[in-house]
């Protein structure tokens, strides 16, 4: 059941009577004054004809704005509200005038001028309140562009703190150290690629996005380091190459990290993480063998920042969904451009 506040009934309450008194003060500036019968009579007539519009007109303009949206349609939804204002308008009169012929014996044929004129009026009061709706919807998408903007700015500063980060850089120079001893060709590439990563964060830490090839260039070099510290353990399908899209720089990356942080790497648990596009979304899924105790602390930033990106990039959601034995991030697609 619905609950109404005292406050809404009061103000519903507050309305009606304003809008009683007003009838009965235009009645007057009228001049339908001839007899206290015929100022009563057209008095009420007057303010119940006040109530039914506005309240009415509001029902109807609340109930299309619910099936049309001002801001993506803002000329549909004027004319079909414009055109439920006047039918309304006229309908409403015209019964409210029968009711009142038929009730009282009167002829309203003589107060046509004053039927008229309320329902101008009317219709205009109603336009304007359509117009004043459609600037507060405006200027309320205006602050939550705005809004979006500035996190899509922090999500890109926390994007980038993320990713260098001193577990990552650990890693990788253990795994340097090693190789220098081992194989020092390997460890040459090594450091070209580790370059690469880091040239690739730099480059596009300004950037809100980043063609296909130029993500899949930089998570081929991250992979590489991933590689070298869990050999065939780690195993990685990318399937993209029909899709046409761009990307936030380092979302591949941050998802696949997600899936390393979270997840066993072993012989006997190899972890796979496959990459693919799907009913107009990218799709990551890896193989759910969860840790029991993670070794670096995780709030689930990494998640929270993909999502706030790309609801300022797109107006499709990013899907997460959970499975007894996989996890699956769904990225929607963006613009379409040639590689």
């Amino acid at each position: 059941m619905v609950q109404v506040s005292r406050k809404e009934v009061l103000r519903q309450v507050r309305d009606f009577a304003i809008l009683i008194i007003a009838g009965f003060i235009m009645t007057l500036i009228m001049g339908y004054t001839k007899s206290p019968r015929q100022y009563l009579i057209i008095g009420s007539f007057t303010a119940l004809m006040w109530v039914f519009l506005w309240k009415g007109n509001s029902l109807i303009s609340a109930l299309i704005s619910s099936f049309i949206d001002w801001l993506k349609s803002p000329v549909k939804s004027l004319i079909l509200l414009s055109l439920g204002s006047v039918v309304y308008t006229i309908s409403s009169v015209l019964l409210l005038v029968k009711v009142y012929e038929w009730a009282f014996d009167i002829d309203f044929g003589k107060s046509e001028s004053m039927v008229y004129s309320a329902t101008v009026i009317t219709i205009i009061i109603t336009l304007f309140m359509h117009g004043r709706a459609f600037l507060l919807e405006w200027k309320q998408s205006a602050l939550d562009t705005e809004r979006l903007k500035q996190e899509n700015v922090t999500a890109r500063y926390e994007s980038l703190k993320n990713q260098i980060n001193p577990h990552f850089l650990f890693n990788s120079f253990n795994a340097l150290t090693n190789l220098v001893y081992e194989d020092q060709d390997l460890a040459a590439k090594f450091i070209k690629q580790l370059s690469e990563v880091y040239r690739y964060v730099l480059d596009t830490r300004d950037r809100e996005l980043v063609s296909k090839m130029e993500e899949l260039n930089f998570l081929e070099s991250y992979l590489f380091l991933q590689k070298i510290r869990f050999g065939d353990n780690l195993r990685v399908s990318i399937e993209l190459d029909r899709v046409k899209t761009d990307f936030p720089p380092l979302v591949l990356q941050m998802l696949i990290e997600n899936a390393i942080k979270h997840n066993i790497v072993s012989n006997e648990q190899p972890l796979t993480v496959k990459i693919y596009s799907a009913n107009d979304f990218i799709v990551i899924e890896n193989t759910l063998q969860k840790k029991k105790v993670l070794a670096e602390e995780s709030a689930g930033v990494g998640l929270s920042n993909i999502r706030l990106r790309y609801e300022f990039l797109s107006s499709k959601k990013v899907e997460v969904e959970e499975l007894s034995d996989k996890f699956i991030v769904r990225l929607p697609i963006l613009k379409q451009v040639e590689d």
